[in-house]
């Protein structure tokens, strides 16, 4: 069995930005475990879905955007045993480690609603949150000239959740600049009770809704879907302890159905005692400032796989990332950790083809502008639609994944 100083489990944004931190501030023998050959950014997915990039906008070789000096291993992890400091992998080899970072994303669950899996395959079914499904969904969207259309956001943890809400802006848009919007029904089934959750957030996102005459089912979610029929099922958000079948539940015909399935941590994490036992969700349990293991002190978590207090975001990454690395080196000299991760999530909301809400909140839900004391991003921009379109994908690519940014 080989042994390493620092192994990483996963090889996305989290994973990557991390390694190459902390290979660039001196640790040496870092090691990515990442099953894929490709690496995907996911921020994109919603502009392909909306049509205002294509796929390849998206890709590149994961050797390409590797961590200079970070060490690959392409196989999928099946457990860990914090006890021995091992990682099991799918090839049936073992991989020891001093210290263990784990964020292999999450996994979408296309089985948690009835039908669900089945419609996905359906020519008139799309998703922003696999590249295959964005792709699907821009002609399915943009061709559209008349009849309904249903974009549903799921309750729970999800990656960026308000991302549902983006490829509708889109389409509604290039509706209205098509002149058909009139003659398309657009309902979206949101889980919350209002648009966000932010105050000044939601008055510019409710503007949008406004203008663009959405019909937005609040409290709601996704109850069932017949892809022969073409029917959706739609009813009150079930609390904890409560039967899913409870309330009323509406049917709606659709032409499109763009869905956003309920996501989980996967399952590996739970089943090797990583998660905490009352988590539904299956999280690698973690200090929320520090992103270290309650139970288990080698054992750090970052991304979407961990149970922070945050709303789970590519933004919140960066800030994440710069204080896990500071921690591991301190753990690899000896030291208690010290840095501590704020809470910060961003959310950009593209609410035309060229104009942006960018919010940036912390766990409380509290505005948290990169520009103290400033706001202002939060306004509708064009800007920031440039911003996020056109630099922060280059900022990506180049910095970020290597550490850098």
């Amino acid at each position: 069995m080989i042994a390493h100083q620092v192994v990483v489990i996963g090889g996305g944004n989290a994973g990557l930005s991390v390694a190459g931190r902390l290979r660039r501030w001196g640790v040496r023998d870092v090691v990515v475990i990442e099953p894929s050959d490709e690496h995907r950014y996911q921020p994109m997915f919603s502009h392909i879905a909306g049509a205002t990039a294509v796929a390849a906008d998206a890709v590149r070789a994961q050797a390409r955007v590797m961590p200079r000096g970070v060490g690959g291993i392409r196989d999928e992890v099946v457990s860990v045993n914090p006890g021995a400091r091992t990682v099991a992998l799918a090839s049936g080899g073992t991989i020891g480690y001093q210290q263990l970072i784990v964020c292999p994303g999450i996994q979408r669950r296309w089985d948690a609603v009835p039908g669900l899996a089945e419609a996905i395959a359906a020519p008139e079914v799309a998703s922003n949150y696999e590249l295959e499904l964005a792709v699907k969904a821009a002609p399915l969207l943009s061709e559209l000239h008349s009849g309904t259309v249903v974009f549903t956001q799921p309750p729970g943890p999800a990656s960026c959740a308000g991302a549902a809400q983006k490829p509708m802006y889109l389409a509604c848009d290039a509706w209205r600049r098509a002149g058909v919007l009139d003659e398309i029904r657009v309902v979206l089934v949101l889980p919350d009770p209002t648009m966000f959750g932010i105050p000044a957030i939601d008055r510019e996102l409710e503007r949008n809704v406004a203008e663009y005459g959405i019909e937005v089912r609040f409290s709601s979610e996704l109850r069932g879907v017949d892809a022969a029929a073409r029917t959706v099922a739609i009813g009150p958000v079930s609390a904890p302890g409560r039967d899913a079948a409870a309330g009323p539940v509406e049917s709606l015909e659709y032409d499109v159905l763009h869905v956003v399935p309920p996501q989980s941590a996967p399952s590996w994490i739970a089943e090797s005692g990583l998660a905490a036992a009352d988590d539904p969700g299956g999280f690698i349990e973690v200090d929320p400032r520090t992103l270290q293991h309650p139970r288990h002190p080698e054992v750090w978590g970052l991304g979407d796989a961990a149970a922070t207090r945050n709303s789970k975001s590519g933004g919140a990454l960066r800030p994440q990332a710069t204080a896990l690395a500071r921690n591991i080196v301190d753990a690899l000299r000896g030291s208690p950790p010290t840095a501590q991760y704020d809470g910060y999530s961003v959310c950009p909301f593209t609410v035309s083809r060229g104009t942006l809400v960018f919010a940036e909140f912390d766990e409380s839900m509290r505005q948290k502008p990169t520009i103290p004391f400033w706001p202002g991003l939060a306004r509708e921009r064009r800007s920031t639609w440039f911003v996020d379109r056109h630099v922060l994908p280059r900022v990506y690519w180049r910095l970020i994944l290597q550490g850098r940014a």
